[in-house]
């Protein structure tokens, strides 16, 4: 494994094609971003007005279930696996604010998003962070590393959320996802939520992919139950995002990003 410097001192962040980091990034309304990027963004919120509250779903969906599982369920360690830019609330940021000892491993194959790991590395003395320059679809290297952070004999939190539909044949990524909680100690559970299969969806996904940029398929409900097999989805279920145990106890108009935690017994 390459240092940070390593991979980051040559890096060409080719400013004039849009990047899915950065196109993320600028829906969530941040600053790391190019004119190429802002570009695609305006052209998916014309076509696809549901893009921004679908990013910021995405990203609340983060912040209440960590918050939930480090309240309700004592998880103390997190695998946040495709983490994408840093931002407000970070996976680490929430757990450890409920729980000053969690430990969380990041885990991104995108050198721009290298580029900015030192913002993912702050923690509290009594907790632990960790990234790593992996990749999602090669699970024995990644829990390999995270070991050198996380107890695998003990329950663990893995986060794959928006990252999915990356793997572009849902057999492959459910054969993927069980690679990973197969590893897991009893306990653990699985954070996974992406875009739900519409007709809305499945055009705009087309723009996206005609971009340049790394292109992300949509999901039908049955396939992504799929990829909690062999593990339990309580209530609420799987379903649009924002319905999970909302904070407030209503819910936004519904979003086109599903998703659940399920268990391992």
């Amino acid at each position: 494994m390459s240092s940070h410097d390593d991979l980051t001192q040559d890096l060409d962040l080719q400013p004039e094609k849009p990047h899915s980091a950065r196109f993320w990034n600028y829906l969530l309304g941040g600053t790391d971003n190019f004119e190429a990027d802002r570009e695609l963004g305006e052209r998916m919120k014309r076509e696809w007005p549901g893009a921004v509250d679908l990013a910021r779903a995405s990203r609340a969906f983060l912040g209440r279930t960590v918050r939930h599982l480090a309240a309700e369920h004592g998880i103390r360690q997190f695998l946040d696996v495709g983490t994408g830019l840093p931002t407000a609330d970070n996976t680490h940021e929430v757990a450890q604010r409920v729980a000053p000892d969690a430990r969380i491993v990041y885990v991104d194959h995108d050198p721009i998003v290298l580029a900015h790991a030192r913002a993912l590395l702050t923690s509290t003395p009594e907790g632990a962070t960790d990234y790593i320059h992996g990749d999602l679809t090669d699970p024995d290297s990644v829990l390999a590393h995270a070991a050198r952070t996380l107890d695998l004999d003990r329950p663990v939190a893995l986060m794959l959320l928006s990252v999915i539909g990356h793997i572009p044949d849902p057999a492959d990524a459910a054969r993927l996802v069980r690679a990973y909680t197969t590893r897991l100690a009893p306990g653990s559970c699985l954070v996974l939520c992406t875009t739900i299969s519409t007709p809305e969806a499945d055009a705009a996904n087309e723009t996206y992919a005609a971009s340049g940029t790394h292109p992300y398929v949509t999901s039908t409900a049955g396939q992504m139950a799929a990829f909690a097999d062999g593990l339990t989805i309580p209530p609420p279920g799987l379903g649009p995002i924002n319905r999970w145990y909302p904070e407030d106890g209503t819910t936004a108009p519904d979003v086109e990003q599903w998703g659940y935690v399920a268990h391992k017994e």
